[in-house]
């Protein structure tokens, strides 16, 4: 396994050793990830493995972070596997990649592309929305504050799935052959949310009355251009990534009716994303924000 230390590489090494898998995990304290040798030295070091898991992710999303990690990394650690007799590859992916316009959906498109192509058995996970994504403002909400949203709250949906949720669907993807040589876009249960539901649904835990302040999506692309024309490249990337995530719904994209379709997205798990936010408001969980928090 590799990207094992990551929120979602947690959850999913877990549900793999709760399943009685034999897990070896190769992350940075084993040795590069980048480095083909290191991989070959200290991942496979001559054993034998059924299964290549990928959790693995670029931490910013930026071009270069983008390309080392969500392909380049991958794609070393696919070709040590093909070398090695490993059967089966399973990559956690993001639906986003549908409509790629950023660096990091270019650099993932292009590995589930090369996975395809290897002659593996593959399993392309795209999941919607995590729920430590949507719980930036859980925070700033308790304190008082509006709940912000992007023009009228309305304009993006998703199907929030659990860090266990998902790692239970990824755990599936060795054992069911229908998850087997297939992409799998997959949310959470429930119907698609918006954002301004999303908000309603915090301040109904609260006990208090909706407030919400608009923002309006102008003012990233404000934000873009001013870091565009002063050449901070990184930091204009990130805010591209957090305008696509303002105007992008998570769900499943129907290329015929060029539109989202929250139907035609998946269901999978128990977890609901109203139960996660009354856990972290008791207490009784925590979240990193890490490095795409919008908010």
């Amino acid at each position: 396994m590799v990207g094992a230390t990551g929120t979602i590489g947690k959850a999913t090494l877990l549900e793999l050793l709760l399943r009685g898998h034999d897990v070896f995990c190769f992350g940075r304290a084993q040795g590069n990830v980048t480095d083909a040798q290191s991989i070959e030295r200290d991942g496979f070091r001559g054993e034998k493995f059924d299964a290549v898991v990928s959790c693995m992710a670029s931490r910013t999303g930026v071009a270069a972070d983008a390309w080392a990690i969500d392909h380049r990394a991958n794609l070393l650690v696919l070709e040590a596997a093909k070398k090695h007799g490993v059967k089966h590859f399973v990559l956690l992916s993001a639906i986003c990649v549908q409509k790629p316009k950023l660096a990091f959906q270019h650099a993932k498109l292009a590995f589930e592309e090369a996975l395809v192509a290897s002659g593996l058995t593959y399993s392309i996970v795209r999941p919607t929305a995590y729920f430590k994504s949507l719980s930036g403002q859980v925070a700033r909400v308790q304190k008082g504050k509006s709940f912000m949203v992007f023009g009228d709250g309305q304009l993006t949906s998703c199907k929030p799935i659990s860090d266990f949720d998902l790692a239970r669907f990824i755990a599936n993807c060795l054992d069911e052959t229908k998850l087997q040589n297939a992409i799998l876009p997959i949310g959470g249960p429930g119907p698609a949310m918006t954002l301004k539901e999303q908000g309603e649904a915090l301040f109904q835990i609260l006990g208090r009355p909706a407030k919400f302040r608009k923002v309006p999506v102008a003012l990233l692309d404000g934000i873009i251009f001013v870091l565009s024309k002063l050449g901070f490249k990184d930091k204009a990337e990130l805010a591209r990534i957090g305008r696509y995530y303002a105007t992008e719904s998570m769900l499943v994209w129907n290329a015929d009716a060029q539109r989202y379709d929250a139907d035609a997205t998946p269901s999978f798990g128990s977890d609901t994303l109203q139960k996660f936010h009354a856990q972290l408001i008791a207490g009784e969980a925590s979240v990193d924000l890490g490095e795409h928090a919008v908010f």
